[in-house]
C-alpha cells in the first residue's frame, strides 16, 4: 500500500498554493476556483489543498504537535532553507539545531501550521543497531 495524497486545509487557497510552489518547489496540477487545489512534489506525492468553510463560527486550528516535516540530504541545506524563509519575510521559533538523530528548523506559517525541515544526522539503520547493542 502506499500513500496516495494529503489534503491540507488552508485559510487562503492563493497563498499556500505559491508558498508551496516557492519554498517546497510543488507543481500546480490544477485548481477549482478559491476552492481546492492539486499539487505534486515531483517524486510521487500529491498534495490536495482546500480552503477552510468561511460559515464556520470557529476558528479551526490544527492539533499542537501536527506538523508537516520535509527531509533534504545536507545539514548546509537545513541552514540555506532558514536563509530563504528570512528572505522572503517567515520567522522561524528557533535557529536550526540538533534535536535527536537531526538537524532540525521548525517554523509556523498558513496560519499557525507547524512545518519541520530536517536532515539525519545518522541512519535510521545505524540508529536501530545502537539501540540492539544497548539493549
Amino acid at each position: 500500500m502506499k500513500l496516495n495524497h494529503l489534503n491540507l486545509c488552508v485559510y487562503d487557497l492563493s497563498e499556500a498554493v505559491v508558498f508551496f510552489q516557492n519554498l517546497f518547489d510543488f507543481q500546480l496540477l490544477g485548481q477549482k476556483g478559491d476552492f481546492i487545489a492539486a499539487m505534486t512534489d515531483g517524486h510521487g506525492f500529491s498534495l490536495v489543498l482546500s480552503k477552510l468553510r468561511s460559515d464556520q463560527d470557529e476558528v479551526t486550528t490544527y492539533p499542537k504537535d501536527f506538523h508537516l516535516g520535509f527531509y533534504v540530504e545536507t545539514i548546509t541545506e537545513v541552514d540555506q532553507f532558514h536563509e530563504k524563509l528570512a528572505s522572503v519575510g517567515i520567522a522561524s521559533e528557533d535557529e536550526p539545531r540538533m534535536i535527536g538523530i537531526g538537524y532540525t528548523l521548525y517554523f509556523r506559517a498558513l496560519g499557525g501550521i507547524l512545518f519541520e525541515v530536517t536532515c539525519h544526522t545518522i541512519s535510521f539503520d545505524a540508529l536501530v543497531d545502537i539501540n540492539d547493542y544497548l539493549n
